[in-house]
């Protein structure tokens, strides 16, 4: 599936290349050079990873001659994303940026990425990650490289323990338990969760878990269905909760989110393994009081996990340093001291095989009541499903759906209508780019 993503990944690319008339000291699939720069380099790195200052000294005061100066701003849907569109276009992007495994499609589509296959070291460490990761970075391409896997995001259940002990609700482990759940919350005076209305990457770890797949290609041509069964028995679920009136549907990531947790209005989240920090930065006042438990499953006794994000650090096109790029990049994503710092920092779940085995992963967590909430997540990883793929216009598809989202939280339609009306938009933006489509 891989394999096919690249070819039709490369052929857009070919396609753009002709029509741009321009020559390059890269082809649209060959590596960039890999050699040391002369002299101290600066590099810049923009991300939005929670302490990443600290972590990044830790490099800096061991490199005096490779300095990385980090810039720091809202998640990749939340606006900086689009900052990287706009400075890739303007000739002035960073050298390096964190970018999901979802968006790196978009990216690879607009060639905005260095590819780092002639980096000797990166090719080397490619056994060093979970199989699948090294997939979303390559693409299936030979003799390709375009980011390096940093963390993974199996989902989970977190919930207040406390609150649902005193209201003697049972901590839901199937859907259908979960709005039944929801019902006695809200008569407790809560809401059982937040309905995320413009960041569908939720939605979209949500329907991966039920066996949604929204898009495929056959090596030439891309098929696009945002409303397959499963997607859609996601959609009508969520509907119904947000119909009851059962969800709150305040704009994630934002002061009100965080209060809506932090003072007990909303009571569980499915969210994935670097929420643990999303949490205990906006919720504060509750440590203690949380706990993890595995995603709610569809069929009673089931063990089907889903996968909330996951990113890369990716090397933009136009970076005068790749050799020290790749060098630092690969080093904040495979060594134990910098894969320690980055969980202790954001709770961030490695991409790499040893990751997983990191001291730090194996202790209590004080916020979460002393409970080692990685043990869940461990298991959760081995239960997400590598077959989904992710369309090559990721940030314009969540960027419809987003706009529906928010629609249908203020009364207008449903979630079906905005996966309807994005399914549209997505095949429109694929044609306008010159990427095959079946009809």
């Amino acid at each position: 599936m891989r394999a096919a993503l690249g070819l039709v990944l490369v052929s857009a690319l070919a396609l753009g290349a002709c029509s741009s008339g321009g020559d390059s000291e890269e082809t649209t699939t060959g590596a960039a050079a890999c050699a040391p720069s002369s002299g101290p380099v600066t590099l810049t790195y923009t991300t939005w990873i929670p302490g990443i200052e600290n972590v990044v000294k830790l490099w800096n005061d061991k490199n005096p001659n490779i300095q990385v100066k980090v810039q720091t701003g809202p998640n990749g849907n939340g606006g900086t994303y689009a900052n990287f569109f706009n400075q890739l276009k303007a000739g002035n992007a960073p050298d390096l940026g964190h970018i999901e495994y979802d968006a790196l499609p978009s990216f690879r589509v607009q060639d905005g990425l260095t590819n780092l296959a002639d980096c000797a070291e990166v090719t080397a460490a490619k056994d060093q990650f979970v199989d699948w990761t090294w997939g979303q970075v390559s693409f299936g391409e030979q003799n390709a490289v375009y980011g390096i896997p940093q963390d993974t995001g199996p989902m989970a259940l977190f919930y207040r323990k406390d609150l649902f002990e005193k209201n003697n609700i049972p901590v839901p482990t199937t859907w259908e338990e979960y709005a039944a759940a929801a019902e006695k919350v809200k008569a407790a005076g809560g809401y059982i969760t937040n309905f995320s209305q413009s960041d569908i990457s939720q939605f979209a770890g949500l329907s991966w878990q039920a066996g949604g797949r929204w898009f495929a290609n056959d090596g030439s041509k891309w098929t696009v269905n945002l409303q397959d069964e499963n997607t859609t028995k996601v959609a009508n679920y969520w509907q119904d909760l947000i119909s009851k009136k059962l969800v709150s549907a305040v704009p994630p990531w934002t002061t009100e989110w965080d209060n809506a947790y932090n003072t007990g209005q909303a009571w569980t989240w499915v969210s994935a393994v670097w929420g643990a920090n999303s949490i205990k930065s906006g919720a504060p006042d509750t440590s203690g009081k949380w706990a993890v438990a595995p995603m709610p499953q569809w069929t009673a006794g089931g063990t089907v996990a889903g996968n909330w994000g996951g990113s890369s650090t990716a090397v933009f096109k136009g970076s005068k340093h790749p050799y020290e790029a790749a060098k630092f990049a690969l080093w904040l994503n495979t060594s134990e001291e910098a894969l320690t710092a980055l969980n202790k920092e954001a709770q961030l779940y490695p991409a790499t095989k040893a990751g997983a085995a990191l001291p730090a992963l194996s202790e209590g967590v004080e916020f979460y009541g002393g409970q080692k909430i990685y043990d869940v997540f461990a298991t959760a990883s081995t239960q997400v499903s590598p077959d989904f793929v992710w369309g090559p216009t990721m940030t314009s598809t969540y960027a419809t759906a987003s706009d529906g989202f928010k629609g249908v939280v203020s009364g207008t339609g449903t979630l079906l209508d905005a996966l309807k009306t994005t399914q549209t938009k997505t095949i429109a933006d694929l044609k306008a780019q010159s990427i095959p489509v079946a009809e």
